[in-house]
């Protein structure tokens, strides 16, 4: 897997690509919410529509970062989970907890409310 991350309108953007097994960038990931969340910013984008396989790991990265934000009083939302991913969320009952949209615009404006 493979990552990029900005600071876009005060929200830290996550783009991932490839397979999301949580194993290698976790803990890199995990250090910039944290670095991120200690600024002040505590509005996250994570944009998965390029994610192929994601597996426990991942989800693990995932809710991980859901709670930091949240217990800020901020938020996630992932944008554009492929057919594979969505199916997965909604299997394991994550579908409903995380906010998902189709487009990082969506997403600001989600996050905006």
């Amino acid at each position: 897997m493979t990552f990029t991350h900005e600071i876009n309108e005060d929200t830290l953007v996550i783009r991932l690509s490839g397979d999301l097994i949580g194993e290698n960038n976790g803990p890199e990931i995990m250090e910039i919410a944290a670095s991120v969340l200690k600024r002040g910013i505590d509005k996250c984008i994570i944009n998965i529509e390029t994610v192929r396989y994601i597996n426990s790991s991942g989800i693990g990265v995932l809710i991980t970062l859901l709670t930091k934000f949240r217990n800020q009083g901020g938020d996630i939302v992932l944008v554009n989970p492929s057919e594979h991913v969505e199916k997965l969320l909604i299997i394991i009952k994550l579908r409903n907890i995380f906010n998902i949209t189709l487009t990082e615009e969506e997403a600001i404006q989600k996050l905006k409310k």
